[in-house]
C-alpha cells in the first residue's frame, strides 16, 4: 500500500511503500532522505537535482533512478554513490546529460553510450543493471580491465579558450627552412627538371 504526500506549495510528491520511496515534481534537495535509513528503491525521475547532489548514507538502497534531472558531472556522481550507497545494484541515469546516448544529444552514438557504461561499471562494481539494460559478463571484464580510461572529458569552456589564445602572441610556425617560406623563392620546377634529365641519362 503506497501512502501518498503532496506538498501544495511546491508541487511536488512522496509516495512510500514498504522500503521504496518515489519522489516526483520539483525537488533539488533531499535534505529528508536522511529518515529513511533502511530504504531499499529510491525514485527521484523528473526533478531539479544536479551535481550538488548529496545522499545521506543509505546502506540497504539497492535500486537508484535518476532519470531526467539536471546531472552533467558523471565522475563526482559515481564516487559519491559508491561511499554512501555500497549495494546499489540498480541504477539509472537516462535523460541527464552525464549519460550520453542519442535521446539527449544527437552528437552521441552508441560507441559514447558503452564507453559510459565501462566507466560507471569501474566505478561501481557491484551493478547488475544499468540504465535499462543488464550488465554483462563481458561488459564487466571491459570494466575492469579498460574502464578507468573510459572517462568523458568535457572540452574547455569555449569563451576562456579563445581568450586565452587572443592574449598569446600570435605565431607563424613553420617546419619549413626559412628561405623556403617566400612563395616567389622556391626550386619545385628546377628540382623536377633536374630528375627527368637524370632519368634520361
Amino acid at each position: 500500500m503506497w501512502n501518498s504526500i503532496q506538498h501544495s506549495k511546491s508541487q511536488t510528491k512522496m509516495a512510500v511503500a514498504g522500503n521504496s520511496l518515489v519522489c516526483a515534481g520539483r525537488f533539488w534537495s533531499l535534505e529528508g532522505l536522511k529518515t529513511f535509513s533502511y530504504l531499499e528503491e529510491l525514485i527521484l525521475d523528473n526533478n531539479l537535482l544536479g551535481n550538488d547532489l548529496l545522499l545521506p548514507r543509505l546502506p540497504h538502497l539497492h535500486t537508484l533512478t535518476l532519470n531526467k534531472n539536471q546531472i552533467t558531472e558523471l565522475e563526482s556522481l559515481l564516487d559519491h554513490l559508491a561511499e554512501v550507497v555500497p549495494s546499489l545494484q540498480y541504477l539509472s541515469l537516462l535523460g541527464n546529460i552525464a549519460c550520453p546516448n542519442e535521446l539527449v544529444c544527437k552528437e552521441k552514438d552508441e560507441d559514447d553510450y558503452q564507453r559510459y557504461r565501462y566507466f560507471v561499471l569501474h566505478k561501481l562494481t557491484n551493478l547488475k543493471f544499468l540504465d535499462t539494460r543488464k550488465v554483462t559478463r563481458r561488459e564487466r571484464e571491459e570494466a575492469l580491465i579498460r574502464g578507468a580510461f573510459m572517462k568523458v572529458v568535457k572540452p574547455k569552456d569555449a569563451k576562456a579558450s579563445s581568450a586565452a589564445a587572443s592574449a598569446s602572441p600570435e605565431s607563424h610556425y613553420t617546419p619549413l627552412p626559412s628561405g623556403s617560406r617566400d612563395l616567389t623563392n622556391h626550386r619545385g620546377e628546377s628540382y623536377l627538371l633536374l630528375v627527368e634529365t637524370a632519368a634520361r641519362c
